[in-house]
This record gives C-alpha cells, structure tokens and sequence, in this order.
C-alpha cells in the first residue's frame, strides 16, 4: 500500500504510514475514537502495510496462551503508535523495521500483550482515552487485563471502523487480488483437466492443493461436488463418465484472497447442461451490467434477482453478492443474512471506485447436481473489471492425460 504522509502540525516526526491515514482518522471521527487497536491478523497485517508473521501463519496457540499481535493507532499521531508482537519477531524488526515509532517484541501470550498496551497508553498519558477494539479477536483475558489497567478508559467497538478503512482498495491490493484470482482458476482448470473417472473427491481436493501451491497460492479451501450430488466435502466418491464437477476455492495471495468457482464436465456437456450454465451466466450477467462507481449496491441484486426469477430453474438457484480483500467477507455488505450473518448495510449505499465484489449464482438440480459460477470484479468509474476471468464455460475432465 502506498504511504501516505502524516499531519505536519499534529505528527512533529512526520512519521509515514503505510495506509491511508487522513481516511481512517475520518472515520475515528465519524466513531468519536481517539485511539484504535487492531487485533485481528487482516487489520494488524493492513495497518502494517502487509507485514505478516510467519511462525503463526497456520494458528496462534502457544504454550498456555495464544499469539496476539496489536497495533495501537491514536487519530492524528501516527508518531505515537506501537506495534505489540511476539519476541522472536526481534529479528524481523531489525531486518525490515516496522513503521510503528514503538515496537514492544516481547510477549509471549494474550497477558503480555495486553499488559505491553496498557504500559503504552499510560507512557503517552492517554489512560482515559476512549479507545476502539475488535471484539470478536481480543481475548477475554486480554480484554479484561486491559480493562483494569485502564478504569478511566472508554471502550467500543471499532470493528466497522476498520472494515470501511479496508473497503476501498489501493492499486498494490488490487493488483494481489487480481494474481490471486488468475492462479486460482489456472489452478482449477489444471486440476480439471488432470482429474479423470474413478478420481475420488479426496484426490482431486489434494491435486487442487498442489496446484496452487505451486503457483505461489496459500490454499485455503476447496468445495467440491461431483455428479448429481450436492455435497461439498471431501470423500471416497469417484468422478464418473457424464458427471459435472463444481470446484469452489479460495486461494490466498500474500493475504488477499480470490474466490471463484468453475464448472467440469468428464465427457460432452449435453444440451441440458449448456441451458443449465448459460441460466447461470444470465444472472451473472445481469448483476455486472449494474456494477460501476456510483450505483446503489442494490442495483446489483435487484437485476440479478429479476434475472432470476425469468429462470426455468429459479425454485432451485441462488443469487449472493459480498465484498472481497484480505477476507472473504467485507465492504460492501450488499445483502442481508444471505447465507452469512450479517447485515447488508451498504445495499443503499453508492459503490465506490476499487471495491471489490463477489459475485456468485448456484444451482441446486435437483438430477444434475450443484452447478456454479463465482466471479470476482473490482468496481470502476465507468463498469467493472473482472479478474481471473477464464474457464467460465464446461470444462472438460481428463483433458490432460
């Protein structure tokens, strides 16, 4: 992400910071939050500027305890802010500084962190600030051992904060969603075309894995449904001759997941199916035309939704739109509880320049199983753009044998 200079007036060091800063102290405005404190992996890798441990890149449990990394960010002084880390993250700091004024490397648990940020609000003596938190990735014993080392303190959620500062994407993030999105379809169209009658499910899962792997993915999940079906895990069920594979998988880029699934087919794909796909891309097609910076997000849905409803195959096919970046559900939530909890508070609201969307239509047939597409696009001034755009037709099986 490009740097973005501090306030010369209120930040004496000038100190830059890797995300844009003048949005999130906006939006610390729009919150009445004096301070931040990111807890969860995205936003502690977003504030700083990409930067991701390795050593709990698979899970956080150490010891009695669990990693918990923080950065404190105070509205206006980015000269003040820390970053609370792990010790052995000693050496990461001296062979790439981190941008944070104050590095603390030295916990070992959720205690310590908690204990090395209350030490910092009091040595810049902001003990009564009111202080915004992610609730749902602070640890009860964090939060609690935060709490009494700060009684005058004031303390909200600021997961809404964090998620608008994310929602609009630099040219660096777009560019890794983009290359995300690419090897992942490559990676679906090989194992496609490698996959042949009699690979089981579990096979086919694992030669998806090595596919992105070696393309430079963090494999994240693959959802897989062969033949009449609808099941999406793993299993000893084999691909038979006529059947149609749906491959669903996120891959993660230096971060930032791509999303997409692509349709197979062991064999010709008869006329059926070829009506079956293009009901789908009808709809697909229905809620890009409404996409570009400016437009209601429930435009999206309204097309896509009355697109739908002229279907053959409407009692049994499904329309969902949500936002992508460093998770796979964010800014703009378009729609409500639909299938993900929450609620679709950016329906009424313009889509913005460099937000990114997914966009997905499933089918459920009844005899000829789970049929899917799920494009990404990034929102532009004029329309869309579309990334990892290939093999959205049927794909055929064993075409690599």
């Amino acid at each position: 992400m490009d740097a973005v200079p501090g306030n010369a007036e209120e930040s004496p060091a000038e100190t830059r910071t890797p995300f844009d800063q003048s949005r999130l102290d906006r939006l610390m405005d729009d919150a009445d939050l004096d301070f931040v404190v990111a807890a969860s992996k995205h936003n502690v890798q977003y504030l700083l500027g990409g930067y991701k441990f390795i050593f709990f890149s698979a899970m956080d449990a150490i010891g009695h305890s669990r990693y918990l990394p923080l950065v404190i960010y105070e509205k206006g002084r980015p000269d003040r802010a820390a970053y609370i880390g792990n010790k052995m993250e000693t050496g990461e700091h001296q062979n790439r500084p981190f941008w944070t004024p104050e590095v603390h490397a030295a916990a070992w648990g959720s205690l310590d962190a908690a204990a090395l940020a209350a030490e910092h609000f009091a040595k810049i003596g902001r003990t009564d600030a009111r202080i915004g938190i992610e609730p749902a990735f602070l640890p009860s014993d964090a939060y609690i051992a935060l709490r009494k080392a700060l009684p005058d303190a004031k303390v909200f959620d600021a997961t809404a904060t964090f998620e608008r500062l994310r929602g609009l994407k630099t040219p660096d993030e777009l560019a890794k969603l983009r290359k995300a999105s690419e090897l992942i379809t490559e990676s679906m169209l090989a194992t496609i075309a490698a996959s042949h009658e009699g690979s089981t499910k579990a096979d086919i899962i694992e030669t998806l894995r090595r596919e992105e792997t070696n393309r430079g993915l963090h494999f994240e999940y693959c959802l897989l449904t062969l033949g009449s079906s609808h099941n999406r895990a793993a299993s000893p069920q084999a691909w038979a001759k006529g059947e149609v594979m749906s491959i669903d998988s996120g891959g993660n880029y230096h971060g930032y997941i791509g999303d997409l699934c692509r349709m197979g087919i062991l064999g010709e794909p008869d006329a059926e199916l070829e009506d079956l796909l293009h009901e789908i891309d009808a709809v697909q097609q229905a809620a890009f035309s409404k996409i570009k910076a400016g437009a209601l997000g429930e435009e999206v849905i309204i097309e896509a939704e009355a697109t739908l409803k002229t279907s053959p195959s409407a009692a049994f096919t499904d329309f969902f739109c949500h936002g992508m970046g460093l998770i796979s559900h964010e800014v703009p939530f378009l729609m409500t509880n639909h299938p993900v909890a929450y609620e679709g508070v950016d329906a009424d609201r313009p889509l913005e320049e460099n937000m990114v969307i997914s966009v997905e239509t499933t089918m459920l047939h009844p005899k000829r199983g789970f049929i899917k597409l799920e494009d990404t696009v990034a929102v532009t001034a004029t329309g869309y753009e579309m990334f990892g755009e290939t093999g959205r037709g049927w794909n055929r099986g064993g075409s690599a044998q």
